[in-house]
C-alpha cells in the first residue's frame, strides 16, 4: 500500500514538474542557449591596413560604400515621414537621395535578412543556390515554433521530425551551429569581383552568411572584417548606465535575443571580444578609421550595422534628445533610428575630409522592411505588411545612390529595381564585368540612371520562402501561400500600390497568367540547402501586442 502511494506521488511530481517545465520552457530554452555561447574578451585597438602613403596619378576608380541597415521599415526615415510623426529626423540618410538618385520602387534580395543578404551580395536570388531560409540556432526556431504569441488564433509549429534532415554541423542546439548553415562558397561576392579590380575590401557589421570553413567574410573576398558573423549582437550589456531598453514581453523572438545575443565583434577570425561603447557608434568609428587608412587607393567598404533591428537598445543621451515621442518602445526605436543617422553623417563628413567624397558612390538600403513584432504603427507605411511577409511592407526598401562625379543630384528612378541589382551595379561602377558563367538576376542600373538606357531594368522579379512565394510582372504582383490552400492575392500596383483591393476572384485569367510564370520562375531555382523547421503565421496589417480582429489577414511563413 506505501508502495502504491509512493509511485502515485511521484508520477504526480513527475506530472506537475512537466507542467511547471512546459509553463517556463521558454526559460529553460533560453538558458540551454546561453549556457553554450562563446566567450567574449576585452575591447582590443584595431589596426587597419594602410594603404599607399601617396594618392595614385592619373584617373582612379571610385569608391563605394554600401550602406545595408537591419530590419528598416519605409517610412522610418524622415523623407518618408519618420519615426513619431516626423520627430525623428535623418537628415543624412536624406541626403543620400536629395544629392543622387531615388530609386522609387526599390525591392528587397527577401522579406528577411539573411536570404536579402545574400541575394545582395551575389546578385543572384538566393533560392538559386539554396540559401533560401534565414540561418537561426534550432533553440530559437523551437522557442518561436512553440510559443504563440498570445491570443493568437493561428498557433506556429515547430518540425521537430526535420531536425534529422538538417547539414551536419548544423543540427545541435548551439548558438554557432547556425553558423554552419552557408552561402556556397562556390559564389562570388561582390568583394570578391572587386578584388580582382585593385580593390581593397572592408566589411563592418553584421554577416549572417554563414561561418563555414571558406564562407566567412575573410574568405568570400573581404581583405578586413570586423563584426559578428551570426545574425544579431547586443548593442550594449543590458545593464550598462548608458543604454535604454524597450522588451516586447509579447514576442518570442524578443525573449530569446535578450539572454542569448553576446556583445561583442570579431576582427579577422579574431576570438570574439567587446566593441567600444553602443554598437552603431563603434561601428562607424571603425569605418571613419578605415576610411582614412584607404585614403590612396580604391576601396569597397561594405557597412552593415545591426541598427535598428531587434533588441530595442538605444544610447541614454538619444532617448532623451525626444521627448516629444510618449510610447516607449517608439521612443527607443526613433533613438536607434537617430543615432544610425548621425553616424551615417560622421561616415559621410569622413569622406569630405579625405577629399573622396565626389567620387565615392554611396548606396543606402535595408535588408526587409520593419517588423511587426516590435509592436510600433506605421514603420512601413504606407505600405501593408512587415519583415517576413511579400506584401510591399516587407520588401519594398529605401534604396538611394550618391556619386557626385557620375549620377546627377535629386535624380528619380520610377521603374523597379532589386537588390541584386547592386552586384553588377557596384562591379561595373570598379570597371569589371559580371561572371558570364551563371545567371545573373540583376543589372547595372547606372546606364538607366545616366540616361543611357531606357525602360524597365526588370520584367519580373521573384521572392520564395518554403510554400510561400511571390511575383511581379511588370506592374502586377501574385503572391501564393500554399499551406493556406494555395490562397492566392493579385495586385495591380500600378492603380493600387498600397495593395488594399485583391483582384484574386476578379481576375481568374490574369492569376493562371501569373501562376504559370511563377512555376517557371521556380523551375530555375535549386532546392533549399536545408528545411524549414518553423512555421507561422504573421499579420499583414496589425503589430505584435496589439489585439487580434477576427478576420485579420495574415501568410503563413516558412523558416
Amino acid at each position: 500500500m506505501r508502495l502504491r502511494t509512493w509511485l502515485a506521488a511521484g508520477a504526480v511530481a513527475l506530472v506537475a514538474a512537466g507542467g511547471l517545465a512546459y509553463m517556463n520552457r521558454t526559460t529553460i530554452l533560453s538558458m540551454v542557449a546561453k549556457s553554450r555561447m562563446p566567450p567574449v574578451e576585452p575591447n582590443r585597438p584595431v589596426t587597419w591596413a594602410q594603404g599607399p602613403a601617396q594618392p595614385p596619378t592619373g584617373e582612379r576608380p571610385p569608391n563605394v560604400i554600401l550602406i545595408l541597415v537591419d530590419d528598416l521599415g519605409y517610412n522610418d526615415i524622415s523623407l518618408h515621414g519618420g519615426v513619431g510623426n516626423g520627430a525623428v529626423q535623418t537628415p543624412h540618410i536624406d541626403s543620400i537621395a536629395r544629392e543622387g538618385v531615388t530609386f522609387e520602387q526599390g525591392y528587397t534580395g527577401n522579406a528577411t535578412c539573411a536570404p536579402s543578404r545574400a541575394a545582395l551580395m551575389t546578385g543572384r536570388y538566393a533560392t538559386r543556390f539554396g540559401f533560401e531560409f534565414t540561418p537561426a540556432p534550432i533553440a530559437f526556431q523551437r522557442m518561436v515554433g512553440t510559443n504563440p504569441e498570445p491570443g493568437s488564433p493561428v498557433k506556429p509549429r515547430f518540425f521537430q521530425d526535420r531536425v534529422k534532415d538538417m547539414p551536419s554541423g548544423g543540427k545541435d542546439d548551439s548558438r554557432s551551429a547556425s553558423n554552419m548553415l552557408s552561402v556556397p562558397t562556390s559564389e562570388i561576392t561582390i568583394a570578391e569581383a572587386l578584388k580582382t579590380r585593385g580593390y581593397h575590401t572592408i566589411h563592418l557589421g553584421k554577416w549572417h552568411l554563414g561561418g563555414e570553413k571558406g564562407s566567412r567574410p575573410e574568405e568570400q573576398g573581404f581583405d578586413e572584417s570586423l563584426g559578428f558573423i551570426s545574425g544579431g549582437s547586443m548593442f550594449l550589456p543590458e545593464k550598462d548606465p548608458d543604454v535604454v531598453n524597450a522588451k516586447q514581453d509579447w514576442d518570442p523572438i524578443d525573449k530569446f535575443l535578450w539572454p542569448n545575443l553576446p556583445y561583442g565583434v570579431q576582427y579577422n577570425g579574431s576570438p570574439m571580444f567587446e566593441p567600444r561603447g553602443y554598437m552603431t557608434d563603434y561601428l562607424a568609428d571603425e569605418a571613419i578609421a578605415a576610411i582614412k587608412a584607404n585614403r590612396n587607393r580604391p576601396f569597397f567598404m561594405y557597412w552593415a550595422p545591426n541598427a535598428p533591428h531587434t533588441p530595442l537598445q538605444a544610447k541614454k543621451s538619444d532617448y532623451d534628445a525626444l521627448p516629444s515621442i510618449s510610447l516607449h518602445r517608439e521612443r527607443v526605436y526613433g533613438a536607434m533610428i537617430k543615432n544610425l543617422d548621425d553616424n551615417i553623417g560622421r561616415i559621410l563628413q569622413a569622406l569630405k575630409d579625405e577629399g573622396l567624397d565626389q567620387n565615392t558612390l554611396v548606396i543606402f538600403t535595408s535588408d526587409n522592411g520593419g517588423a511587426g513584432y516590435i509592436g510600433i504603427e506605421g514603420v512601413n507605411a504606407p505600405f501593408r505588411g512587415f519583415k517576413s511577409t511579400f506584401f510591399e511592407g516587407g520588401i519594398r526598401t529605401p534604396y538611394f545612390m550618391r556619386w557626385p562625379a557620375a549620377i546627377p543630384a535629386g535624380a528619380r528612378f520610377p521603374y523597379p529595381v532589386a537588390h541584386v541589382d547592386l552586384f553588377s551595379t557596384t562591379v561595373a561602377a570598379g570597371g569589371g564585368q559580371a561572371p558570364s558563367d551563371r545567371t545573373i538576376d540583376g543589372v547595372d542600373l547606372l546606364p538607366f540612371v545616366q540616361g543611357r538606357a531606357q525602360g524597365r531594368p526588370h520584367q519580373t522579379l521573384f521572392w520564395r520562402s518554403g510554400q510561400y512565394r511571390a511575383i511581379r510582372d511588370g506592374d502586377w504582383k501574385l503572391q501564393l501561400n500554399g499551406d493556406r490552400n494555395d490562397k492566392v492575392w493579385l495586385f495591380n500596383l500600378a492603380e493600387d500600390p498600397t495593395e488594399k483591393k485583391d483582384l484574386a476572384a476578379s481576375e481568374p485569367a490574369r492569376v493562371q497568367q501569373m501562376l504559370g510564370l511563377l512555376k517557371a520562375r521556380e523551375a530555375e531555382m535549386a532546392k533549399s540547402m536545408w528545411p524549414s523547421l518553423l512555421q507561422g503565421a504573421v499579420y499583414v496589417d496589425r503589430v505584435g501586442g496589439s489585439p487580434y480582429g477576427e478576420n485579420d489577414e495574415y501568410i503563413l511563413w516558412d523558416n
